[in-house]
Parts: structure tokens; sequence; C-alpha cells
């Protein structure tokens, strides 16, 4: 074969694969771009399905809301709004995102270690929302009663005790509770556990020793945290004031007659019971405390004791709202229970969520309890329903709407 030959033999093969390489490089453009148009697709969908479903849960009532979650919910999301915890540390790392990931819990507390500066709290209380991943957001609650029992004392204002605001009005009490909430609002806090309204408990925690002075006090709080659109706690039902063990450490019984009890301790939750619409309104919750009443429970303490809880302030008193354990992990409990069998009596008694501090371990122990206590048949899913339907019905009513 020639030069000629040769050279149109080469110029051939160039030609090709130059026109094999388009054909390459056009199909791997043609798939590139049909994925990036499913792609496209899949996302338009599932934005239009977001914004289809958000417009939908405009049109429904609270009710229909809390029902329409409710049905996309699974009984490990379910049992997961049950159990509120805390985290460690100003930040949320890997730990902790698998923990909320992992568990779904409904809710965590926030104690002084988790502040270091306002901004800082701000970011690590949006962090948690942000990376939770469920269907609704969670409860983010502190201790900030006041006095002594303050959180974050260096990024919030710490308020008087409430002995010291019993000694002033209730004008006074109202416009203090306001200010708290907004300075917690504003961290990304939607629950106080406060106001007290045991009677004269120790370390300055009571407004008074008298039952229908704490009332009106508590009233004003309350009214205080509604202004600002905070859901507050009364604590310590039935009433704690009577007890002479500090029930962090140790398990102890208040000796009062039911006649005393109902005279005095149980007033403030009685009455703003009774004011509230049977706490219908979801305004509040109710914390039970871990002590013995033998006058209404004879074996358990009041957190883990359907007697108290079911009978007094479910059948007795009519409530109707949110009801949460104490720390479990208060000597009270954890000396004779394991975190798992103190979930799953409180929530056999009636309880809506429990409350596990200080450790992962034990939190997820908790929510075991839990889950296994239903698989077992010990509770029934329908009883976990009707917790979830108030955790989901207070939150709504608070402004934390569903995520789409």
């Amino acid at each position: 074969m020639g030069a000629n030959g040769l050279k149109r033999k080469f110029i051939l093969g160039v030609s090709v694969a130059i026109i094999f390489l388009i054909a390459i490089i056009g199909g791997s453009l043609y798939v590139m771009k049909n994925n990036e148009a499913t792609a496209q697709t899949a996302s338009a969908r599932q934005e239009q399905n977001s914004s289809e479903r958000e417009q939908k849960q405009k049109l429904l009532t609270t009710d229909e809301q809390v029902e329409e979650i409710l049905s996309r919910m699974s009984l490990t999301e379910k049992i997961g709004q049950m159990v509120m915890m805390s985290l460690p540390g100003t930040e949320v790392d890997d730990e902790a995102r698998y923990a909320l990931h992992q568990f779904h819990y409904g809710g965590i507390v926030l104690f002084d270690r988790n502040f270091e500066s306002k901004e800082q709290v701000k970011n690590f209380v949006l962090d948690v929302q942000s990376g939770a991943g469920e269907k609704v957001p969670l409860f983010v609650a502190i201790d900030e009663e006041g006095g002594l029992v303050s959180r974050g004392k260096e990024v919030i204002p710490a308020p008087p005790s409430e002995e010291m605001v019993g000694k002033e009005d209730k004008a006074f009490a109202r416009k203090l509770a306001s200010q708290v909430a907004g300075d917690l609002k504003d961290i990304g806090v939607n629950v106080n556990f406060a106001p007290v309204v045991d009677l004269g408990l120790g370390r300055e925690r009571s407004y008074s020793t008298k039952p229908y002075e704490v009332l009106k006090f508590a009233e004003a709080a309350g009214a205080g945290y509604k202004e600002k659109g905070l859901m507050y706690t009364l604590k310590h039902f039935p009433g704690i004031g009577k007890g002479t063990v500090d029930s962090h450490e140790e398990f102890s019984s208040i000796e009062a007659t039911e006649h005393e009890l109902r005279k005095e301790d149980l007033v403030p939750f009685r009455e703003i019971i009774n004011d509230s619409d049977k706490g219908r309104n979801f305004d509040y919750m109710i914390m039970v405390g871990h002590f013995l009443y033998p006058a209404f429970e004879p074996e358990l303490p009041a957190s883990l004791s359907e007697k108290i809880i079911t009978g007094l302030l479910r059948k007795d008193l009519g409530y109707e709202g949110l009801i949460i354990t104490d720390d479990l992990g208060m000597g009270a409990i954890i000396k004779q229970y394991t975190f798992g069998e103190a979930a799953l009596k409180a929530v056999q008694a009636g309880n809506d969520i429990v409350l596990v501090c200080h450790d992962y371990g034990h939190a997820e122990d908790a929510y075991m309890g839990l889950l296994n206590g239903v698989k077992e048949g010990k509770i029934s899913e329908k009883r976990v329903d009707e917790s979830v339907r108030r955790i989901l019905k207070a939150k709504l009513r608070h402004g934390m709407k569903p995520v789409q």
C-alpha cells in the first residue's frame, strides 16, 4: 500500500474514533441530562407533595392535624415522643445526633453544662431541632424557677426566688414570668419546669406556706408565661412541701392525712385545673414527684402510682392535660428500680412523658423499657397513642409546626 493509502486509512481511523468518542460523550450527556431531569422531577414532586401536605394541614383542625401526624408515626417514633432526656456539652456531637435519630426522643432539658454564651445556646437548640429529623419539633425545657434553681445564669438573667416573689404582689409575679418567658423563648426554649406550687418547700422554692397564697402567685405566673406563648409546668404533684427528705437522694414518705392533703397541698393544682378547662388548653403540664403518700397509695411513689396519677389526678380532679414525671434518675426511684422498670411503671400509672436526665444510657434504658413493654403486652399501643395525642396537641398549640 502506498503512502496515500496509508494516509487515507489513518484519516479514516481517526474519523471513526472521533465519531465513536462523540457518540460516547453524547450518550453520557444524554444520561446525565436525563438523570438530572429525573432528579429535578422527583425534587419538584417532593416539594409539591410537601406543599400539598402543608396546605392540607392548614385546613385541618388541631385534632385532625394530630390524627394525621399520628397516622404517619411508627411505634418507635411514638415511644420516643414519651421520653425526654438531656445532652452533655455545648455542641451537638455525633453521639448526640445518633441518640436523637435512633430513639426519636420528643424533647430535651437544658442544664448549665449546655450554656456558654447566648449565641452558642441558641445555635445549640437550633442544631438539635434541625438535626433531630422528627415529624414535629422537640420540647426544649429548662428549670428556671428563680433563686437557687436557675440555669445558665451567665446567659439568662436569674429571676428572684419564689419566696421573694411571694413577698411582692401578683402583678409583679405576672410581669416577671412574662420577662422570663421572653428570655427563654429567645434562646429556643419552649417549656419551663416552673412554677413550683408546693407549700413551704425549702431553698426558698415556694411562694408561701398558705395554699391560696401559692395559688394566687402561681396563677399570675401562669398568665405571664401564657402571654409569651411559653408552656409552663405545675410541680410537684400532689405536693412535696411536707417532705422531710430530698427525693434527689432518698425515698421518703409524706405522713399527712387525705384531709390535710386535699385542704392544703392539692389546692393550687385543683383550682388551676378547674380554672383552665381541666387542662384541655395545654398551656401547662403537671410534673409528678417521687414521694410516697400513704393516704392515697401505701406502696408506690406518686410518680409510679396509678391510684395517684390516673385515680386522683385524671379521674378525681379531671385533669386532661400532659403529665410528666420528675427525673427518674433521682435516688428515690433508681435505688429501687432500673430505668426501664421505672419508665414502664410510670406510663402504666398514667404519665405521658418520662424525664431522664444526665446519661444517654439511662434514657435508652427508659426508651427500651417502654418499647419492650408494648411488645410484651404490658402496655398497649392504644395507651401509647393516648399520650402521644396529648404531646402532639400541646406542641401544635404552642407553634411547634409539623415538619413537612
